[in-house]
């Protein structure tokens, strides 16, 4: 018989002690390869598109996924007002659980490690979809996520040059002030969108305005060009003019999430795409040459949270970090819930 465990809490302060301990790189690494090798084994997960409640300012979701052994799930919201309040832009935590006794075995923060899973997301993506060759990215949109994709880009695929575009020049300016140390990487700022992409083998788009925008335009279309949709991530909220979607082949995570949420839905239902587990496994083509143009619309699945949970897991043992949490009521007897008030109510009575 398997006996409860506690539930290992892991806060804000946990999660940056790793980052720092094992680098930013090496959490990056990790996190590529436990999700690379999560979407090998897609048949194995019971999946759905996430569940969204939107008000004037923004969404709140759940994001849920499960096999045989775990389940999990992310609360994550997106209100690209926030920072007017001094909030993020994107909040999160998620839960893991044993799947033979529903006990909750980590609750974790996911805002911080959102970030570097959608990054190292991107970065795995791009090695089945870009061009082996890719140097030089442009970076539209240089809020909070951005520095993560840079660094993920550069670690994991040797992108060395990145040209920054964002419409608020603090943004920028921030990005570089914390990038400007990177060895090996050249940033260059730029004046538009236009301009950041002329040249550049990667594109990358992720901005935070909840509105259908056109970022990139067909004119900005090269030959070879791999573009990492990445901001638009809701209902109503996409990146690219929808001609960019027909430039070449598409690529998306669970197509029945990425049709609601995703740069595609902006297209009709007979627009083709292809699920990314399946270039993983080699059921479908990736790309097919150098000049051809591959599009990852990309709007973050919950078995992407799975790998990361599972990774913020292993490394906290490892590092001995977290936190034993009472979230769970037990009792000796598990039939007696009652019995842990039963002393307090008869003694409030008594008052």
């Amino acid at each position: 018989m398997r006996h409860p465990r506690d539930t290992m809490f892991l806060s804000t302060a946990d999660v940056i002690a790793i980052v720092r301990r094992l680098g930013v790189a090496a959490c990056l690494d990790r996190m590529a390869r436990r999700i690379e090798a999560d979407f090998r084994r897609w048949p194995e997960f019971t999946k759905q598109a996430r569940v969204g409640h939107h008000s004037d300012t923004g969404v709140i979701e759940l994001m849920p996924i499960s096999d045989a052994r775990a389940y999990s799930f992310k609360y994550v919201n997106g209100h690209p007002g926030n920072p007017r309040h001094g909030l993020p832009t994107v909040m999160a935590f998620g839960v893991l659980a044993d799947m033979e006794t529903g006990q909750p075995v980590l609750l974790s923060e996911l805002t911080l490690t959102t970030a570097l899973r959608t990054a190292a997301t991107s970065a795995m993506a791009a090695r089945f979809l870009a061009r082996p060759d890719s140097r030089t990215m442009a970076l539209i949109g240089n809020g909070a996520q951005s520095e993560f994709q840079a660094l993920a880009f550069h670690h994991l695929l040797g992108v060395d040059r990145l040209r920054l575009f964002d419409t608020e020049p603090q943004a920028t300016a921030k990005l570089v002030r914390n990038l400007a140390n990177v060895p090996g990487m050249t940033l260059e700022v730029c004046s538009s969108v236009a301009e950041a992409v002329r040249g550049a083998d990667i594109v990358t788009t992720v901005t935070a305005d909840k509105a259908n925008a056109t970022v990139v335009t067909p004119d900005m279309i090269a030959p070879g060009m791999h573009l990492n949709a990445v901001g638009g991530d809701c209902p109503g909220k996409t990146e690219l003019h929808a001609d960019v979607l027909r430039a070449g082949p598409v690529f998306v995570e669970f197509e029945p999430q990425s049709r609601i949420e995703g740069e595609i839905q902006q297209m009709p239902e007979s627009f083709a795409c292809t699920e990314l587990w399946r270039v993983i496994l080699g059921e479908a083509e990736g790309r097919r040459d150098p000049a051809q143009v591959t599009i990852f619309d990309s709007v973050g699945f919950a078995l992407e949270d799975f790998s990361a949970l599972h990774v913020m897991q292993d490394a906290a043992r490892e590092l001995g970090l977290g936190r034993k949490l009472d979230l769970i009521a037990r009792s000796d007897d598990p039939r007696d819930l009652f019995g842990l008030i039963g002393g307090a109510t008869s003694s409030r009575a008594a008052a």
